[in-house]
């Protein structure tokens, strides 16, 4: 059952990587929603209404993810893409500095032609607003559905439970993606995800790291560096790990301390004070990069609780899980960096 009507509901645009589009009006997509206020089980938030009437360019087809909450692995997407510069900026989640990249189900959206010039402004826009400005939503109408869906039954405590996109992927994604389904890989390079040489790279590191967890159960002399998936990130020493606090702010630079010396600020379980350093994140180790934010608060997606952080981390400008080791997942998840794996460079900027 749905709220509106969905009779209308655009068809699949079939886009790739490069192709501009127009976010529908308000109106227009409140259309495609049912009573919790999504389209196929994926949310359309509240934070998505400042895009309405504006082109963007398709950063990534979103035609699968990986599985943060449970490990499953890979699940695959419909009808979806993720736009450039389009990322939840938390305003209706409680404020949560996640900072994920938004889902756009292709009915939320109209391929348009870039030459072509843009509308002085788009339809329901307030007077006076800029030609890429969103439009108006009819009042009672849009908001209510979309704010009160932001929100879960409270725990048992009373505390906050909040709904969002990340909390409902697996819902909006039910269907496991086999390492072993090649089309995946086929449809990266036909929609323009990645190239065939980084998909080609992206299928051995898979071969390769399946090969290592098997060898785990091999005596230790028989293992290639003890089972150790790609990347090499070794559990660390500590029992209590070493924390450090730089007063590091926005707009710093600062350079991403070498592999070993943020394994040597681990425990076992790669962890320093509960956050993870995993492979994705060794990558960048040597680059330099801006701080973007000091993330104190984030949204945990397995219960939508608001966690806060005791102490800040750091998220940096272009640094991005870029899906290498993961099966080229488009998801490009925004890493949380600890001071002490960070060095400043120079002068604050």
């Amino acid at each position: 059952m749905t709220q509106f009507e969905t009779s209308t509901r655009p068809g699949p645009l079939g886009l790739r990587v490069g192709e501009v589009v127009e976010v529908r009006d308000a109106e227009e997509i409140l259309a495609t929603l049912d009573e919790k206020g999504e389209l196929d089980s994926l949310p359309f938030m509240p934070e998505m209404l400042r895009f309405c009437g504006r082109r963007l360019t398709v950063h990534k087809v979103a035609h699968k993810l990986c599985d943060t909450m449970t490990g499953t692995g890979m699940r695959r997407m419909r009808d979806a893409v993720h736009l450039v510069d389009a990322r939840c900026d938390g305003s209706a989640h409680g404020g949560c500095q996640t900072s994920c990249s938004l889902y756009w189900k292709e009915a939320w959206l109209r391929r348009v032609d870039p030459d072509q010039p843009a509308p002085d402004a788009a339809p329901g826009a307030a007077p006076g607003a800029a030609p890429d400005a969103a439009p108006v939503p009819a009042p009672g109408r849009s908001l209510p559905i979309l704010e009160v869906n932001t929100r879960r039954e409270p725990g048992e405590d009373g505390e906050t439970r909040y709904r969002c996109q990340a909390t409902e992927l697996l819902r909006a994604a039910p269907e496991p993606l086999p390492f072993r389904d090649l089309g995946q890989y086929v449809t990266d390079v036909r929609v323009g995800n990645a190239g065939v040489l980084a998909t080609l790279r992206t299928v051995f590191f898979g071969l390769f790291n399946r090969f290592q967890r098997i060898s785990r159960r091999l005596p230790s002399w028989m293992r290639f560096r003890d089972g150790m998936e790609w990347g090499f990130v070794a559990p660390g020493p500590n029992t209590a790990t070493p924390t450090a606090e730089t007063g590091l702010q926005p707009g710093d630079l600062v350079r991403i301390r070498p592999r070993d010396a943020i394994v040597a600020t681990l425990n076992s379980g790669r962890l320093n004070r509960g956050m993870g350093f995993e492979e994705e994140m060794a990558r960048y180790c040597g680059r330099e990069a801006r701080v973007r934010a000091r993330v104190e608060r984030c949204i945990d997606e397995k219960t939508g609780r608001m966690l806060q952080m005791k102490s800040p981390c750091i998220i940096l400008d272009g640094v991005v899980c870029a899906g290498v080791y993961k099966a080229n997942c488009p998801r490009e998840f925004v890493p949380f960096w600890r001071e002490i794996w960070l060095e400043r460079v120079g002068e604050r900027g």
